[in-house]
């Protein structure tokens, strides 16, 4: 891997400046989260290794669509579990995914 999970945590960090994580009250420190993360990431990186750059991007494709689509569900249910309705752009996205 051309990046350590040091590197990986500072790149985290330096992205969570513009779009903040909130932990909430989770019973975690938030630093040993990013570097669990960043060292899982490396590991799998890494184990990609003997892939072609086409494979590469597109498994690295599809872990990032996941994760996304796993932290839009996660929102959307934190949203309705405290009786916030979702913002006009976010029903007009879901509405327009509905109508696929």
């Amino acid at each position: 891997m051309t990046i350590t999970p040091q590197e990986l945590e500072l790149l985290m960090q330096a992205v969570e400046r513009e779009d903040p994580i909130d932990f909430a009250d989770l019973p975690f420190n938030e630093q040993e989260l990013r570097g669990l993360i960043a060292n899982h990431l490396c590991e799998m990186a890494d184990a990609m290794e003997n892939f072609s750059e086409e494979d590469k991007r597109l498994s690295l494709l599809a872990v990032a669509a996941k994760l996304v689509l796993e932290n839009l569900v996660l929102n959307v249910q934190l949203l309705r579990q405290h009786g916030v309705p979702l913002s006009d752009s976010a029903e007009a996205l879901l509405n327009r995914l509905r109508r696929r």
